[in-house]
């Protein structure tokens, strides 16, 4: 369908309350640890750069695809910047996996709405609705092979190539003073994310 898709939602957490605080203390225990990302973990990625959240809300675009808005939003305890890491549909990882570097993800809100994009970012459908609109390819900056917490990451929308991006703009209408998330092209300082606070879900042992 030619749109970003982040496609995220409630896992095994389904419904799970997780305030700012309860949050942050399993997110600094889990920095000390040098914690991996595994399927299942609700986690807020932050924009490297302006250190905003990727953030979503009942609030779609006025006009284009009238989908719910995907956003950069400043502060750290809002729970609608919570995304549960998720597999392709048809793979067979299962929760509590370790993520390596070209693994192809989704990335579904708490919501239970999908991300997707054209030149913005939207969220779209639902747990049982997805195509390939909706994956990204994860992309580890440096030496790492799994994805960890406070580790620098590209997302690459697979349908379009371009990667998760976001910048200084702000809105002014749809999110007053929420900032643009969009998709480009190209490698830049500005599409470099990281796992910031979350709820992370143990890796799974089992062969």
């Amino acid at each position: 369908m030619g749109l970003f898709f982040f496609a995220l939602s409630l896992f095994l957490y389904l419904g799970l309350d997780v305030d700012g605080g309860s949050a942050a203390t399993a997110a600094s225990t889990a920095r000390d640890d040098g914690v991996q990302i595994t399927y299942g973990s609700a986690v807020k990625l932050m924009h490297e750069r302006t250190k905003f959240r990727l953030h979503s809300h009942d609030v779609p675009y006025g006009s284009g695809s009238g989908q719910q808005s995907v956003t950069g939003f400043p502060n750290v305890d809002d729970s609608n910047s919570y995304w549960i890491v998720r597999p392709q549909p048809d793979s067979s990882a299962k929760q509590g996996d370790v993520i390596k570097s070209g693994t192809i993800i989704r990335l579904q809100h708490m919501r239970i709405r999908n991300a997707r994009t054209w030149s913005k970012v939207s969220c779209f459908g639902g747990d049982g609705v997805s195509d390939t609109g909706d994956f990204w390819r994860l992309q580890i900056e440096g030496s790492g092979k799994t994805w960890r917490q406070d580790q620098r990451v590209r997302l690459q929308h697979v349908d379009t190539g371009a990667y998760l991006h976001s910048h200084d703009k702000k809105y002014s209408r749809i999110a007053g003073g929420q900032q643009e998330v969009c998709g480009v092209g190209e490698k830049r300082p500005d599409n470099v994310w990281l796992a910031a606070e979350g709820v992370y879900l143990p890796v799974n042992e089992s062969k």
